[in-house]
This record gives structure tokens, sequence and C-alpha cells, in this order.
């Protein structure tokens, strides 16, 4: 039997933990903001403030195009051997992810923003052509 390389997974712990951290500040800045439960029937109210909201946001993206992360990584780990480029990558991505959310959720520079989101995305494309390779 051929031992799986695990080390592939650990960016998908990270990122799911990263996107733990990120519900669990959703959870901080909804229920601090002194707002009525009411005003988050319809998700976010216009009279919900950036602070409260953008948490919120950063969470959804990170349930989005993460996805075909975990699928790529999964796929990895799953072809035995993970291609040379297939950890490094995902440490990328992840990296790139992370920085992501904290310009979402700190100061919100669109163009800062901007570019963690395409070189994240740049990652995960070179990523899947990774996986890709190493399966074909």
């Amino acid at each position: 039997m051929t031992m799986r390389d695990t080390a592939v997974l650990v960016p998908v712990f990270v990122l799911a933990g990263w996107t733990v951290v990120v519900l669990l500040l959703v959870a901080v800045r909804r229920l601090t903001a002194g707002l009525p439960p009411s005003v988050y029937t319809q998700g976010e109210a216009p009279n919900v403030p950036p602070a409260v909201c953008l948490p919120n946001r950063n969470y959804m993206n990170l349930l989005e195009l993460p996805v075909l992360f975990y699928v790529a990584c999964l796929i990895a780990f799953v072809a035995v051997p993970v291609a040379p480029l297939v950890v490094p990558l995902a440490w990328a991505y992840v990296a790139l992810r992370i920085v992501h959310s904290l310009i979402h959720i700190t100061y919100n520079h669109v163009m800062h923003r901007f570019a963690a989101f395409v070189l994240s995305n740049g990652a995960l494309v070179a990523l899947w052509g990774a996986v890709g390779m190493g399966v074909f």
C-alpha cells in the first residue's frame, strides 16, 4: 500500500480554520453592534454599519471560490503522488485568501483587495493546472 502525502491537506485545514475565525468574527460584530436581530432577517439591512456587514460578506467569499481549492487538494491527495508544485501553490492560495480577508475586514481598500483576489485566483488556476498535470 502506498502512503499518501498529507502535506497537501494542511493548507486545507488552515483555510477551513480561517473560515471559522471569520464566522466567529461575524457573530461577535453582530452581537456587539447594538442592533436588533430583526435587521438581519433579510441578510444585511442598509442601516447595518460596514464593520458589521463586511465580515459577513467576507465569510460568504470564503464559501465560494475556495470550494474549487478544496476539490483540487482532495484530488491531489487521492492521486498519489502529489505533484511537486501542488503544496506550494496550495499554500500561496491560502495565504492570499487570508490577505484578502484581512484587507476586506479591516481597511477595505478596493484595489488592494482586488490585487489579492486576482493573485489568489491565479494561484488557484495554477493549482488546478498542477493537479491536472499530476493526474494525467
